[in-house]
């Protein structure tokens, strides 16, 4: 082949320039990094023997009793995850039809939007919990809103592309027949995408449980705060407990996830 094509074997010296030229700018901007942030190989190894005794503190695993609350804990925390992700993915769900160039042709309209989700999904989800807890207080009830007004713009976005992906033969069929604007959206879009939004829901709902433990460590509800007050007071058996809950929960909603997206798209596992 070499031989027979030679030209597209040849790299251009333009395009060796360029590609040697961006591996450098990346390479730089690395090397500027580590400066700026002080790394240190030295100041690592250093750091392993304390991060020896912090493990070494972790076991053996030990609830003291506490093992209810615990659990009470952590399915507040899948409340928070819950709801969040569905107040999120009911809101975003009309507005995506908005933000979407092939249902809504006015660029005002879907450029104002999308410009609500880059807002909404710019600030993470922790800053949202802060911002939440000022205004409605302490409490589970914060987490929740924290995690839809993060997750508000993500799904905005992913619908939207996923509206605008779809295919467009379907749309074309259903006006062609006599339907109107709301039957082409309720008809041929709404069937096209569905399994992929459904996909992405449960995704976020499995990442959020991971949110919604974090979130709690500033006084949003869930395991969360456990979490925070057995670490500074160096409970650190207790400390493992609750990751171990954690970890088989989010294990758990992972495998549960995956099994309902496979149902959903009407394949079966490959495993299966």
């Amino acid at each position: 082949m070499r031989a027979r094509y030679p030209d597209a074997f040849r790299a251009h010296p333009a395009r060796r320039l360029k590609t040697a030229a961006f591996i450098g700018i990346i390479v730089g901007m690395a090397l500027f990094a580590l400066w700026a942030l002080d790394f240190s190989p030295q100041r690592i190894w250093q750091g392993f023997s304390r991060l020896g005794l912090f493990f070494s503190l972790l076991f053996p695993p030990d609830a003291h009793g506490r093992l209810p609350a615990f659990m009470k804990a952590l399915g507040e925390t899948l409340a928070i995850a819950f709801l969040g992700t569905l107040t999120a993915a009911l809101v975003a769900f009309p507005v995506a039809f908005l933000a979407a160039k092939n249902v809504v042709p006015n660029i005002f309209v879907h450029f104002s939007l999308r410009r609500v989700f880059d807002v909404s999904r710019s600030v993470d989800t922790l800053i949202w919990a802060l911002m939440w807890i000022n205004v409605v207080g302490l409490g589970p009830f914060a987490g929740a809103l924290a995690i839809a007004c993060a997750d508000f713009g993500a799904f905005g976005k992913l619908f939207s592309e996923a509206i605008e992906a779809a295919d467009r033969k379907p749309v074309e069929g259903v006006l062609a027949s006599g339907g109107s604007g709301l039957h082409r959206v309720r008809f041929a879009l709404v069937p096209q995408i569905l399994p992929v939004i459904a996909s992405q829901i449960l995704y976020f709902f499995e990442s959020n449980t991971r949110s919604a433990t974090i979130i709690g460590i500033v006084g949003a509800g869930g395991i969360g705060g456990y979490l925070t007050e057995l670490i500074r007071t160096l409970e650190m058996s207790q400390v493992c407990v609750i990751i171990i809950m954690i970890l088989i929960t989010v294990a758990v909603i992972d495998f549960v996830s995956s099994r309902l997206r496979f149902a959903i798209i009407g394949r079966k596992p490959a495993s299966a």
